[in-house]
C-alpha cells in the first residue's frame, strides 16, 4: 500500500496507485481469508483508516473494494470482537499519532514511536503471546512493516528521481 500511496501523493499517478492498490487488496484479502491473525490485522487497518479519515483517494477505495470482495466471496475466519477492537484501537492510535504527535511535542521518543507506528506492533505482540493467534502472526506483521518502510525507501530512491 505504501507504493500505492506514494504514487498517488508524490507523483499524482492514479493509474499506478490503483494498480498497486489492487495488488495490495488481493494480497491482504487472500491473507485475511486464510489466517485468523491476518484477518484481525487486515480488517483492523482499513477500519482504523476509515475512522481516521485516511482513505483519501480513489486508489484507497479501489484497494478497499478489492479486499472486501475477496473477503465476501471466500469468507473470513471467526473473529473475536474484543480482539478485533483491540487491533482497531491500536491501528487508530498509530494513524492519529503518526499525523499529530509532531505537532504537539518535540519529544524524540514519542515522535519516533508514532513515526514507526509502534502501538499496533505492541498490540499484535501482546495478542500473539496471549494466545489470541499464533506468534508467527507477530513475526509476519514485523516483516510486513519492514516491507512497508523498505518500499518507501525504494520509492524515494528510484521513483522520485525520475
Amino acid at each position: 500500500m505504501k507504493y500505492s500511496d506514494d504514487f498517488f501523493d508524490e507523483k499524482h499517478d492514479l493509474k499506478f496507485a490503483s494498480i498497486f492498490g489492487v495488488f495490495c487488496g488481493i494480497a491482504s484479502g487472500i491473507a485475511a481469508v486464510n489466517d485468523v491473525g491476518a484477518a484481525y490485522v487486515f480488517i483492523a487497518i482499513p477500519i482504523a483508516n476509515l475512522l481516521a479519515l485516511k482513505i483519501d483517494g480513489i486508489h484507497h477505495v479501489i484497494t478497499l473494494a478489492v479486499f472486501i470482495i475477496i473477503c465476501l466471496i471466500f469468507g473470513i475466519p471467526d473473529l473475536s470482537l474484543a480482539v478485533l477492537l483491540l487491533c482497531i484501537v491500536g491501528a487508530l492510535a498509530d494513524e492519529v499519532g503518526h499525523e499529530t504527535i509532531h505537532k504537539v511535542t518535540d519529544n524524540v521518543f514519542l515522535n519516533l514511536f508514532f513515526e514507526y507506528r509502534f502501538v499496533m506492533k505492541i498490540v499484535i505482540f501482546a495478542l500473539a503471546f496471549s494466545g489470541a493467534f499464533s506468534v508467527v502472526v507477530f513475526i509476519y506483521f514485523i516483516l510486513f512493516e519492514l516491507a512497508y518502510v523498505f518500499s518507501g525507501i525504494v520509492f524515494e530512491k528510484f521513483e522520485l528521481n525520475k
